[in-house]
């Protein structure tokens, strides 16, 4: 016997994801991997028996449920369900995923609609963290549709302002986890590399571009094709992992942490040219970034990413403040990634040892895909 739950496929920033009321889900959260697992399709690399696209970035879920907290509206699940292992991971948030909760709360009737705009407070349960989006939303109903476009995304449609407040100190230990603004890690069979490890919104592992013999400019594709570097870039994430003690042996890295933290290698700003072979001006951005999602590369960048990002540039003598371009404004700053170029904004105070971060910011987009059940084989209903 198939059982049937009430589901949106909304597409959140550069992501697509299926969104889901806690309530419908089993009151057992032992069962949730069985479910979320079928319902994607996973383990397959196509996920042809489900409806996950076959990427990590299309292989998402947001759940959502009423919170009972005096500072938020909702209470906001992530899940990344791996494409081709038997895994789901809680570990961490997804930022353009988040980008579609509010939305999704204000159609599922958590959040009751005000003429022009409408602030959601979401509680994300995976950090601890509040994020604050502001939606468009006209006669009742979000408004989807609008003139504001975002690298990796065709079109244009409304905008909605995601702001990730006081967002270091995910894991607990504050916005550099380490104590140290560089950490050198010992990579077998590779050497020592630098590395920055910071915490805000997500934990991201910086690494230069060049230390590890790339340029910065790579496309996923060309990325995806190098399994010695994807190999390596692991590796490195795996040894970061280690020293945060997420884990005891970087061997297991891609099974036992595979979402955080996540790897980013980073480099000077120069033209290159994106995936649409659009050209990017050396002039248009404060440096160059590229992210790895489920050990493959990411097509464009994180949202939670490029909070980590611009909370690293302003943290003195981090791998990513030397990068960054002598012009950048010191509380925004340009990414260029893979699908064009991300701007996101900071607010902070400075502190004795590193920066006070009150809140990171930036804009998405969302669109409701689709609305209905969604029938997973083998599973009775409750």
């Amino acid at each position: 016997m198939d059982r049937q739950m009430k589901a949106m496929i909304i597409r959140g920033g550069t992501s697509k994801g299926v969104y889901l009321l806690e309530s419908d889900l089993p009151a057992n959260r032992a069962e949730w991997d069985t479910v979320l697992l079928r319902m994607m399709g996973s383990p397959d690399k196509k996920q042809i028996d489900g409806l996950g696209g076959s990427q990590s970035v299309t292989s998402k879920v947001a759940i959502v449920s009423p919170s009972k907290r005096e500072d938020a509206d909702v209470d906001y699940t992530f899940a990344q369900v791996s494409v081709d292992k038997p895994i789901v991971s809680y570990k961490g948030n997804c930022g353009n995923i988040s980008s579609g909760v509010g939305p999704f709360a204000i159609e599922r009737g958590l959040v009751s609609p005000e003429e022009g705009m409408t602030t959601v407070r979401i509680y994300n349960t995976n950090t601890d963290k509040i994020i604050i989006a502001e939606v468009q939303t006209q006669n009742g109903k979000v408004i989807y549709d609008g003139d504001f476009e975002i690298a990796g995304v065709p079109g244009t449609a409304s905008p909605i302002r995601l702001r990730f407040t006081q967002p270091a100190g995910t894991l607990g230990k504050g916005l550099l986890p380490t104590g140290n603004a560089v950490d050198i890690l010992e990579v077998p069979d590779f050497g020592e590399v630098q590395v920055s490890i910071v915490d805000a919104a997500n934990p991201l592992v910086f690494v230069k571009a060049n230390d590890v013999g790339l340029t910065g400019m790579e496309l996923p594709d060309e990325l995806n094709a190098k399994q010695e570097m994807l190999d390596l870039l692991e590796k490195i994430r795996g040894c970061a992992a280690v020293k945060l003690g997420l884990i005891d042996d970087y061997t297991k890295s891609a099974w036992e942490t595979p979402g955080i933290p996540k790897l980013t290698f980073v480099a000077e700003a120069q033209e290159y040219c994106t995936m649409d072979q659009k050209t990017i001006k050396k002039e248009e951005i404060d440096l160059l970034s590229r992210m790895l999602s489920m050990q493959k590369a990411h097509p464009s960048y994180a949202m939670t990413g490029a909070m980590c990002t611009v909370a690293a540039a302003v943290i003195p003598d981090s791998v990513v403040q030397k990068v960054c371009a002598p012009t950048m404004d010191s509380q925004c700053l340009k990414i260029g990634h893979p699908g064009g170029v991300l701007e996101c904004g900071v607010a902070y105070q400075e502190g004795e040892k590193v920066p006070v971060i009150e809140n990171t910011y930036g804009y998405r987009t969302a669109n409701l895909i689709m609305e209905g059940n969604v029938h997973i084989r083998g599973l009775s209903d409750k």
